[in-house]
């Protein structure tokens, strides 16, 4: 009995994790999803220093391992490699001072599209918090995150893991 409560217990948190991306677990994946899998990015201390340099408070202290644990509730659905995939959501790679709705092959919501918004720092810790808040009508199920100490972390982890060394 305990093992089959523990088995439904985990379907259920699979189904809750694949729902928070607004894609049912048999639909299909993007077209980009096809090519193997790229390889993140090494960055050498002095290079992540000088990533975290250019963010400010409370981002350029945050906790980058906080940030890599917390990253676990966007893998499903988003990649954040050189070349890597859409998923459910679009490739991660180059995020920091680009427009929103730009990233090739991915199929935004016209909300997001016409959003204007460019991720900066502030720009994607409102959108962590909150996404639906921050761009009515986009197609992200996220709920949002409300610690501030972990978006900082998650944004610091993010700028740190999207961007290219200088």
């Amino acid at each position: 009995m305990f093992a089959v409560r523990s088995l439904s217990a985990l379907a259920l948190m699979a189904a809750l994790g694949l729902a928070s991306c607004g894609q049912p677990a048999d639909a299909p994946a993007s077209e980009g999803a096809a090519r193997p899998a790229a390889e993140p990015v090494v960055l050498s201390d002095e290079q992540k220093a000088a990533l975290l340099a250019e963010l400010p408070e409370p981002y350029r202290s945050a906790d980058l391992e906080r940030g890599e644990r917390l990253y676990a509730m966007c893998r499903s659905c988003h990649t954040y490699v050189p070349g890597g995939a859409n998923l459910t959501g679009p490739n991660l790679w180059g995020t920091f001072d680009a427009k929103a709705g730009l990233v090739a092959g991915y199929n935004y919501s016209e909300a997001l599209k016409t959003s204007g918004l460019v991720w900066d720092a502030a720009t994607m810790d409102k959108w962590i918090e909150n996404p639906r808040g921050l761009v009515q009508g986009t197609k992200m199920a996220y709920v949002g995150m409300k610690s501030p100490e972990d978006r900082a972390a998650l944004v610091a982890w993010l700028k740190v893991n999207t961007s290219a060394p200088e």
